[in-house]
């Protein structure tokens, strides 16, 4: 089992563009879809994690010309940033000699650092796509191993985490993804860093999972200055592990919340930093509410990241509040707010919120099996419905 929703998305990309950059953290199913493509397109695959691969590719104009019509395949291309600098021109001849579009396909483990690396030289040549775990629609699409909703929050997205033959097993194997990153995949990317302190660092964002970031507190608590909270904080969000959910901000004369929330962005790990390591441990636990908040979250970002919404919360100082706010163009247009009740209300909060961005289609969603509407025209959805309406971007009820 390995995430399927890009799968089209890439091909699309490969077919209108020179080159594209799929993102994604260690271990999510990249390499396993793109060696599936290479298959299908004639393609040659190098991982650059290997000596012998990385050396053949240092010369990436040597390399290129021995597989002049092929699409070429680089896994774990931010360990080479020197090869980017000539791509812009083996690119644009390869377009004057006819191959216009499916030149390479880059794929990194690292967002930003990979986007520093190509913005520049490739700007106009490249698209990007990110993958991200298996989500609630791909875990009912793909039968042969089927699991369910609870499975799939409990462990998280990480195929081999989800498909383990049981709940210890599963929570061994992110504790070892966990301290991988840790003691290897960090100094790989050159970050001075103790990995006790990252560790603890990233457990503190687990114990606050879902909250406005509070550096200074942070700072305090790991006994470092802000500028380091700060500089861990991008660590991690670089490395696609957390995720800094910015506030949405716009001149609307309401005193608004300036500070990003930040959640760890695969439930099975922020389990695994918790040390809770099946369904009756979580439901038990604190961070049961705010788990499920970014379990639906996550969800509905990945589900429609090839839809061009950009997702945002909303607060203001005196509390109306927005958990997920959907923007397209400019346009705040989907408000949504979670629950983990059986019969959730819309507070008051979430009312004036919605007035204040004037936004038309308003969703709670609620751990229950079927959508309903309450007044206000506010629908109580579970998630996997609102999943599906969302993917059609044209229909945003249930009628």
């Amino acid at each position: 089992m390995i995430p399927r929703r890009l799968e089209n998305h890439l091909k699309y990309l490969l077919e209108t563009n020179a080159t594209v950059a799929l993102m994604g953290p260690r271990q999510i199913g990249k390499t396993t879809l793109a060696l599936e493509i290479a298959e299908k397109k004639n393609a040659i695959y190098r991982d650059l994690e290997n000596p012998r691969d990385l050396d053949q590719v240092r010369d990436i104009e040597l390399f290129q010309d021995q597989y002049p019509d092929q699409l070429i395949i680089l896994d774990e291309v931010q360990r080479l940033p020197e090869l980017f600098a000539p791509l812009r021109g083996i690119i644009d001849r390869r377009r004057r000699k006819g191959q216009k579009t499916g030149q390479f396909l880059f794929l990194g483990s690292a967002s930003l650092e990979l986007l520093n690396q190509t913005s520049e030289s490739l700007a106009g040549r490249i698209a990007y796509a990110e993958l991200s775990g298996i989500d609630l629609l791909e875990i009912e699409t793909q039968k042969n191993q089927l699991t369910d909703e609870q499975t799939l929050w409990v462990r998280g997205g990480f195929p081999e985490s989800l498909v383990a033959s049981n709940d210890n097993i599963s929570l061994q194997w992110r504790n070892d993804l966990i301290r991988s990153y840790l003691e290897r995949d960090v100094p790989q990317f050159g970050f001075r860093i103790p990995a006790e302190t990252l560790r603890r660092f990233w457990t503190m964002l687990a114990h606050h999972q879902g909250s406005i970031l509070n550096a200074a507190s942070l700072a305090k608590g790991l006994g470092v200055s802000g500028q380091s909270i700060a500089r861990y904080l991008d660590i991690l969000v670089d490395l696609l592990l957390v995720r800094r959910l910015q506030p949405w901000h716009g001149n609307i004369g309401k005193r608004l919340v300036k500070s990003p929330k930040v959640y760890i962005r695969d439930s099975g790990l922020l389990h695994a930093l918790l040390g809770i390591s099946n369904i009756e441990n979580l439901l038990s636990h604190p961070v049961l509410g705010n788990s499920w908040e970014g379990f639906v979250i996550e969800n509905l970002i990945d589900e429609n990241n090839v839809h061009q919404y950009r997702p945002y919360f909303y607060r203001t100082q005196s509390g109306a509040e927005i958990d997920l706010v959907l923007e397209r163009g400019g346009k705040p247009e989907i408000a949504i707010e979670i629950k983990r009740a059986s019969a959730p209300k819309a507070g008051k909060g979430f009312h004036i919120a919605c007035d204040d961005l004037k936004i038309k289609h308003r969703y709670i969603v609620y751990p229950g099996n079927e959508p309903y509407q309450i007044p206000n025209g506010i629908w109580i959805t579970p998630l996997k419905e609102l999943m599906l309406t969302l993917a059609n971007r044209d229909r945003f009820s249930f009628n």
